[in-house]
């Protein structure tokens, strides 16, 4: 999904498998990015609730939310798209030469009490 103003693109969001294995195809894990002129406008939001609404198009169970600890605006906003906080993952990545730790965050899109046993 990609944002424009003007054609120019402002942000952008994808998803995909979270794990490769067969057990895991109900869940999937999303990128959101918004280029630093444009945030703070809504648009991370409205991508996010593009994809939430894609992702239960598609049958989908959850989504899972990898996040840099510190950006709290992506948490926060996480949050209140119904997002909970599963877990912190102290220094699994770098960046600008310094140690990342991850927030996990999920959402649960739908009501399934059990998976489907198709495939």
């Amino acid at each position: 999904i990609v944002s424009e103003e003007n054609g120019v693109v402002t942000g952008y969001a994808s998803f995909g498998d979270w794990r490769a294995f067969d057990g895991f195809r109900h869940t999937v894990e999303h990128s959101v990015y918004v280029h630093p002129d444009h945030q703070g406008k809504g648009i991370g939001r409205a991508l996010m609730e593009q994809l939430i609404v894609e992702a239960r198009r598609i049958g989908k169970h959850v989504m899972v939310a990898g996040i840099e600890a510190q950006n709290h605006a992506s948490v926060h906003l996480h949050e209140t798209l119904g997002f909970v906080t599963t877990g912190q993952m102290p220094q699994v990545g770098t960046k600008f030469g310094r140690w990342l730790d991850l927030t996990f965050m999920q959402l649960q899109l739908d009501e399934r009490s059990e998976p489907d046993n198709i495939g």
